[in-house]
């Protein structure tokens, strides 16, 4: 155990996993609008263990940052492969933001070939035939991503790893009762991860809560990451496995303050409170900042400790831990 700003910091990590990511940029005509198709396309997504796909915000875009200069927001979609990716994200596009009044959709990062999901070549069939496509060849001074945008994403932003084939970016053009809702055909996807997470102990609802909402603000202030769960923090942290066969997940009873005398507890004295933030980044290295920038934020008075949740390392290869992060921070 080591003490950070007052609190404990235990000696464990968190363990994440490998997902297949994929980055969606959806424009509209305003701010408002860009945040309706957003927090629509992104709900109902937060675990796979029941959700097709786990969802969120990345980031709110100035016009100066999107493809046709219009206000919009950067969504990142995370799934086990390619081909539950395409549903899901496919569905989510096709209900939520071809319904959403102004709004278009954009791909956000690089396409390579064998790395690429379908959205608006599935999407065009709702036009009944009279949908159209336009066709951009990639500029040689541009990423593949960029190329052929008005007002492209920022490189730093978009660009994942080199990739030396460059595919040509076709839109379609799909006739709704507004005019036409405009859509990218293929979207890069990349390896991403999914599942860091930390455990903040807090003597109370009220000091617990004010802190992983501390970690919330700091980590969103970053790119490359997302928080899937509502508000970005879990209240219902779970374990593998239940005592009903069905069930694929239970309450993670070790944290449960009202269990405290009936189960073999990993509360110490004075907490009475858990919250839990969970990571999903676009690389290892984009959820491990997330981490150490949650981390800090959370240490504030009223809490006791700060944990992470793991399998004992039998789930997934990404096994971050808690003191690393500290000495990162210096």
């Amino acid at each position: 155990m080591r003490i950070y700003r007052g609190v404990e910091i235990e000696d464990t990590f968190a363990e994440a996993f490998p997902m297949t990511a994929v980055r969606v940029v959806v424009t509209a005509a305003t701010p408002s609008w860009a945040q309706v198709a957003a927090q629509v396309a992104t709900g109902y997504a937060t675990s796979v263990i029941a959700c097709d796909a786990e969802a969120g915000c990345e980031r709110y875009l100035t016009p100066e940052e999107t493809p046709d200069g219009r206000p919009g927001v950067s969504l990142l979609f995370f799934a086990f492969n390619r081909d539950s990716l395409q549903k899901a994200v496919v569905n989510r596009v096709g209900q939520c933001i071809l319904t959403c009044p102004t709004t278009a959709c954009y791909n956000g990062l690089p396409l390579a070939p064998d790395k690429v999901i379908r959205v608006g070549g599935q999407l065009r069939y709702f036009g009944d035939g009279w949908q159209i496509s336009k066709v951009l060849e990639p500029r040689p001074e541009q990423p593949p991503a960029m190329a052929g945008l008005q007002a492209p994403l920022s490189a730093s932003r978009v660009q994942i790893g080199q990739h030396k084939t460059r595919l040509r970016r076709r839109f379609w053009r799909i006739p709704v009762m507004e005019g036409e809702f405009i859509c990218e055909d293929f979207f890069g996807t990349v390896k991403g991860v999914a599942g860091g997470n930390l455990l903040i102990l807090g003597e109370s609802q009220e000091a617990a809560l004010a802190a992983a909402q501390a970690a919330v603000q700091a980590i969103q202030q970053l790119p490359d990451v997302i928080l899937p769960f509502p508000g970005g923090i879990v209240r219902s942290g779970s374990k593998v496995g239940s005592r009903y066969k069905k069930l694929r997940a239970s309450t993670n009873d070790a944290y449960c303050p009202t269990l405290r005398g009936v189960v073999s507890s990993a509360l110490p004295e004075g907490v009475n409170c858990v919250y839990e933030i969970v990571i999903d980044g676009l690389s290892e290295a984009a959820v491990r900042q997330a981490m150490r920038a949650g981390l800090e934020a959370a240490c504030q008075p009223g809490i006791r400790r700060i944990s992470a949740g793991n399998y004992g390392g039998k789930l997934g290869p990404y096994h971050l831990r808690l003191h690393d992060l500290l000495d990162a921070t210096g």
